[in-house]
């Protein structure tokens, strides 16, 4: 089940053209998403704050379709209510959608994020469990039967 966890943090945002950060730029998204999170794994952000979306170069092997569809997810919700989404895979390979927004941003919508997060739930949930199962198996070796 997708877990909705939000954190404090800071937003300063206009309207701009969003850009794929590619696999060697290292952006606050990737930092603040690695950082401190031993166990999590991420796998994609957007920041409504730099305008751009990180995919976890790890998984680069999902199909074209599945990454497309997880860029216009994060962009759209960081367009919608601000701040950074992530998407990361907890210790279990459970996903948790985090939300961060920077403390002095009074632009950022909280109410408008819970909403929006539940929708996801909602509207992602297919999406959502197949890839809980993609890295049970892949990458924390389960058996797809057991899942």
């Amino acid at each position: 089940m997708i877990r909705r966890k939000q954190q404090d943090t800071a937003k300063g945002h206009s309207k701009k053209e969003w850009r794929d950060t590619g696999e060697k730029n290292q952006t606050d998204i990737q930092r603040k998403g690695v950082a401190g999170m031993d166990e999590e794994m991420v796998l994609c952000a957007a920041s409504a704050y730099e305008r751009k979306f990180y995919l976890n170069p790890e998984f680069n092997s999902l199909p074209e379709e599945v990454k497309q569809e997880l860029q216009i997810m994060c962009v759209l919700y960081t367009a919608d209510v601000g701040g950074i989404l992530m998407v990361v895979y907890d210790e279990n390979g459970n996903l948790e959608l985090k939300v961060d927004h920077k403390e002095d941003d009074f632009t950022f919508d909280e109410i408008g994020s819970v909403l929006k997060i539940k929708e996801l739930q909602k509207t992602k949930e297919e999406l959502f469990e197949s890839l809980e199962m993609f890295y049970k198996v892949f990458y924390l070796g389960e058996d797809s039967d057991d899942i």
